[in-house]
């Protein structure tokens, strides 16, 4: 059982850049998967990308910010990153980290626990 905590939200132009952290207190080992997800209002929640706590594993992202965003960790697995370049307006919603497992996807589902969100807004 992790607790998560995000951070590093804000307001910026189209084409800026923000880069979100997630911090985990308590054994990111238990999960296997880390996933940033982002739910803009009226809209439902989404999976944006995710990264395996342990080294070899690879990452997931939606076709949505492939290029464009990076997700990464430090040696041990905790904080998790979350790089996000040449935003657009349709990037703007609250994002969320999220610890689960086994499988490091980007279905809800598969996640136990989540932190509270930071909010990302991107103007035109």
């Amino acid at each position: 059982q992790v607790q998560l905590l995000e951070s590093g939200g804000g307001s910026v132009q189209t084409g800026g850049s923000l880069r979100l952290s997630c911090s985990a207190s308590g054994n990111i080992y238990s999960y296997s998967c880390v996933g940033w997800f982002r739910q803009a209002p009226g809209k439902e929640r989404e999976g944006v990308a995710a990264i395996y706590t342990r080294a070899g594993g690879g990452t997931t992202y939606a076709d949505s910010v492939k290029g464009r965003f990076t997700i990464s960790r430090d040696n041990a697995g905790n904080p998790v990153y979350l790089q996000m370049n040449s935003l657009k307006p349709e990037d703007s919603a609250m994002y969320y980290c999220a610890a689960g497992g086994p499988y490091c996807t980007l279905y809800r589902d598969y996640y136990n626990f989540w932190g509270q969100g930071t909010q990302v807004t991107v103007s035109s």
